[in-house]
């Protein structure tokens, strides 16, 4: 397990920043993730613990009366987490219909990164990804890290509507689109499942530090799919993997 020095920083009078080195890295990652855990575990006067690539921002209840001795506990609980339970981990496989009907931008991207489209679909289907971040929409999945031959940049001018269940890339990173919203990630494909229901005790089936993986689907093993899921019938494929 890797020791990182921590930063921190007071946000404001009830919530204080953790920092770990600015990388989009998947050790990093992790470490926060579980040392969210830990967080989560053993403090109850916090009313949520925010992640990011790099990063914890925690939100207590009340303000915080002494910097220092929130600090000391926190790296006491830091250096003891090697001896605490952590939370698993999965590897969900998640259905995408790459038919052109779904894949807005797979062209543009053969052309720009001069692939063959097939091509494209086995290189995103074959990497497993890492759950980095959920947002900027309620069950948005930030993945890492997306195979090089695929790296392309942001749309330069952005979808007013990008559809539900887009599966797209931008950069080095891969995504989903819980529900319709601009964006301008570029459109591979699309997934029948839902990303976010409200509903549920847990809104996203999946947490930072899991593991994604995309498997290809027809138009109508997609349309088969979509009925499943509206009818509270599909359930993703899921393993517990370790680190």
């Amino acid at each position: 397990m890797n020791n990182y020095k921590l930063k921190y920083f007071l946000f404001n009078s009830n919530c204080l920043l953790i920092n770990w080195p600015e990388e989009i890295d998947e050790k990093i990652n992790n470490d926060v993730n579980d040392f969210k855990n830990v967080i989560e575990s053993n403090f109850n006067n916090i009313s949520e613990v925010r992640s990011s690539y790099c990063s914890l921002l925690l939100i207590f209840e009340k303000k915080i009366n002494n910097i220092v001795e929130l600090e000391n506990k926190l790296d006491e609980l830091y250096d003891s987490r090697m001896t605490l339970d952590k939370k698993d981990r999965f590897l969900w496989h998640i259905p995408v219909c790459y038919d052109k009907t779904y894949a807005l931008d797979i062209d543009f991207v053969a052309t720009q990164n001069k692939v063959h489209t097939k091509e494209i679909i086995e290189k995103h289907c074959q990497q497993i990804y890492t759950v980095y971040l959920i947002g900027f929409l309620p069950g948005f999945l930030y993945l890492g890290s997306l195979d090089k031959m695929l790296h392309i940049p942001r749309k330069k001018e952005p979808r007013l509507r990008v559809p539900k269940g887009a599966v797209a890339i931008a950069n080095e990173q891969t995504g989903i689109y819980p529900q319709e919203s601009p964006g301008g990630w570029n459109v591979l494909g699309n997934t029948p499942i839902c990303l976010f229901d409200k509903s549920k005790n847990n809104p996203c089936f999946a947490k930072p530090g899991d593991k994604i993986q995309f498997f290809q689907i027809t138009k109508n093993d997609y349309k088969e799919i979509e009925k499943q899921v509206g009818l509270g019938d599909y359930r993703i494929n899921k393993k517990t993997i370790n680190d």
